[in-house]
């Protein structure tokens, strides 16, 4: 009986997880948990016993986290921290080389650092929206949004995909998916370089098919657990198939990839969009662009708002189309 009582209770000691951080609040409150981020005046902790909790910055006493962080202070540039101890009302502690007593009311962000040759990042989200009209007719319409991303020392691999599907009195009237992946290798840690790959079919389309082939220098200016920013420049090779013909030309394309975490990091804002340039001489451009939002329930749950915008100009004149999308979907 004791034996098992004693491996009961090492089996429950090596499974808990260590909060390391620990937050004093100026009411006498503490809290224990991990620091994951300070911004906007929010400081964003996780507990094991409420999940992921916000604290107005202006209610913290003090706080200590034996892990190291990315601290920006008023009119300072980032500085590297091993730990950060606590010290008097409003004070804490920054320890490097040296060790440092700094107000909390000078400190305007804490970030976890990410090493580009360290970590191992992965990451993605899953929106779906469904809509459902029973009028004079039957429609049914979903739509399914996907993309995932995974870093591992100086390699990138990103893989999106998109399927839509629509009914109307049991005709289908839409039937289209998209799937593209790049690979992406650091030269630094802002410059790098892309390979991407990428086909869509569409039933419903004069061209019903559509591959690309694409490489190009691309510069990422920031990437951490705030968001990111990447822009990136490609030749691409692009084939279109019909049931008359095919067609194959080049193009250049610029794109960008945004992601950005507010109201401590409840809401997320992002956006992707690729401007081509075939060199052909009935287009003079292609651009696709979406801008949404997502508001976290919780660790995986989202909700999601999207606004998409497709546009073509040739032989003088523009054709555009925009579709706003409501979702849920999952994020990791």
């Amino acid at each position: 009986m004791w034996l098992r009582s004693l491996l009961l209770s090492v089996f429950v000691v090596l499974c808990a997880p260590v909060w390391a951080d620990t937050v004093w609040l100026n009411n006498g409150d503490r809290l224990s948990g991990e620091i994951i981020l300070l911004d906007g005046g929010k400081l964003a902790l996780k507990t094991k016993y409420a999940g992921q909790v916000l604290i107005a910055w202006k209610d913290i006493d003090t706080l200590r986290s034996d892990k190291p962080l990315l601290v920006r202070r008023d009119g300072f540039d980032s500085e590297h921290s091993n730990q950060l101890e606590a010290a008097g009302k409003g004070m804490v502690r920054v320890v490097n080389a040296t060790t440092q007593t700094v107000p909390l009311a000078s400190i305007t962000r804490l970030i976890p650092p990410r090493v580009l040759v360290q970590d191992r990042v992965w990451e993605g989200n899953l929106d779906a929206k469904l809509d459902m009209k029973r009028d004079s007719s039957e429609t049914d319409e979903w739509k399914l949004k996907g993309n995932t991303r995974m870093e591992h020392g100086r390699w990138r691999h990103g893989l999106s995909t998109e399927l839509e599907r629509k009914v109307k009195n049991d005709v289908k009237t839409a039937d289209n998916w998209q799937l593209e992946y790049d690979l992406d290798r650091f030269i630094s840690d802002q410059w790098f370089w892309r390979a991407s790959a990428g086909q869509d079919e569409d039933e419903f389309a004069f061209f019903n098919r559509q591959r690309n082939l694409g490489t190009g220098p691309g510069y990422r200016f920031w990437d951490n657990e705030l968001g990111r920013f990447d822009v990136i420049s490609q030749f691409n090779r692009t084939e279109l198939n019909s049931s008359v013909g095919d067609l194959s030309f080049n193009t250049y394309s610029l794109e960008w990839d945004y992601k950005r975490l507010l109201w401590g990091t409840r809401l997320e804002l992002y956006s992707t969009a690729e401007w081509q340039i075939p060199q052909i001489a009935v287009i003079d451009y292609v651009m696709d662009g979406e801008v949404g939002l997502r508001y976290r329930l919780n660790d995986w749950a989202r909700l999601s708002l999207l606004y998409e915008l497709d546009m073509v100009r040739g032989l003088g004149q523009s054709v555009s189309e925009r579709r706003y999308l409501l979702g849920v979907g999952v994020g990791w």
